[in-house]
Parts: structure tokens; C-alpha cells; sequence
């Protein structure tokens, strides 16, 4: 005698499970690599992650608000950076900076970095050639990254700068704490001697 109820077969005394539903052969599902926002362009308005501005240097100065007294300083240097908005350096650059604001933090992070070369053909490189990373305390609303030349210079072309924001103990350089991207290039040869002294501080 055979009974059939809700997906249960009884026969002979032995039970067995059948499915009801037939199960449809699952989908294949790839992503393309996902496009991180560039931080190049800013917009009135658009958020631009935890940055109030993040802007692309040869160097940076140190700036002390006051208490509206002469003398009377705060704990917080404003950075400001140098010939923000440089986007080609000369080849024996010692480093490129990379100098932002973000809104005051309530706990520690870390800010990061990574420089990628980007081929003649438009593709990124597998592997950063300079990285650097920053821990910035709390409530502390100021800072840069330096990405110093690799090598004796910087080879002529273009290249990619991934930024990362994560909490501190975590791995920087992970794709889910990837923000956004920057790019510079290096000429071929200093177009005037300014370019061969990049101040810093």
C-alpha cells in the first residue's frame, strides 16, 4: 500500500524525502570589477566618502588655528597642501602627497594608499609599486599620505592610486575598504627646474 503526504513517501514500512518543487538549475552570476569612485573630481554637495576635500600636492604646509588671540593655538594643525591639484611630476619627484580633511573622527582610523602603474594599454597593474598609510587619531580632522618615488625615479607614465579607510586593526589594503582612486602621471623630463624641488614638510 503506498501513502503520499506533503513530500513524504511511506513504502514498504521505508521512508524517503522527494522534493515537490523540481529545483531550478542555478543562474552563473559574475560581477565586473567593481569601479571605485575617482576622488580627482570633487563636487559641491557630493559626498566624497569621509573627506571634506582630499586633494593631490608636491608637499604640504602647517597651519595653526587660533583662539582669536595671537599666540593662542589649538591642538590641531591645519594642513594645507602644496600646489594642490598637481597632476604630472617630474621623474626624480621624491614623493607625491596625497593631503585631505575629513570630518572630525570619533574613533581612530587608518588611511592608505596604494600606487598602481597603468599600461600604454590603459590597464592597472597587478601589483602596487609604492604604499603608504596613516593612522589618524580621534577627532582629529587632518592628514596625508606620502608616496615616496620607488626607485632611484619615477619611470615616465601613468598611474593609479587606490585609497583605503578602515578602522584601526584591520587589513588596509582590502577591496571592501577601498574608497576611491586618484591618478597622476610622471613626464618624461622636468618641465622646468620647479618641478625637480618638491617642497615638503
Amino acid at each position: 500500500m503506498l501513502f503520499v503526504t506533503t513530500g513524504l513517501v511511506f513504502s514498504s514500512g521505508v521512508l524517503e524525502g522527494r522534493d515537490l518543487m523540481v529545483p531550478k538549475e542555478q543562474a552563473t552570476t559574475e560581477f565586473e570589477p567593481m569601479e571605485a569612485p575617482s576622488l580627482d573630481v570633487q563636487k559641491r554637495g557630493v559626498p566624497q566618502s569621509l573627506f571634506t576635500w582630499i586633494k593631490m600636492a608636491r608637499g604640504y604646509d602647517v597651519e595653526w588655528d587660533t583662539f582669536g588671540r595671537k599666540g593662542w593655538y589649538t591642538q590641531d594643525p591645519r594642513l594645507k597642501p602644496i600646489a594642490p591639484g598637481t597632476t604630472v611630476f617630474a621623474p626624480d619627484t621624491p614623493a607625491v602627497y596625497i593631503v585631505f580633511e575629513v570630518a572630525p573622527l570619533e574613533d581612530p582610523a587608518q588611511f592608505a594608499a596604494q600606487v598602481f602603474p597603468v599600461g600604454a594599454d590603459g590597464k592597472t597593474g597587478e601589483h602596487a609599486i609604492v604604499t603608504d598609510s596613516l593612522e589618524v587619531p580621534g577627532h582629529e580632522r587632518y592628514g596625508f599620505l606620502e608616496l615616496k618615488k620607488p626607485s632611484e625615479q619615477w619611470l615616465p607614465g601613468k598611474y593609479l592610486v587606490k585609497i583605503y579607510i578602515t578602522s584601526l586593526g584591520q587589513q588596509p589594503f582590502h577591496a571592501v575598504n577601498q574608497v576611491g582612486t586618484m591618478r597622476f602621471a610622471v613626464a618624461e623630463q622636468p618641465s622646468n627646474p620647479a618641478l625637480s624641488d618638491s617642497p615638503a614638510r
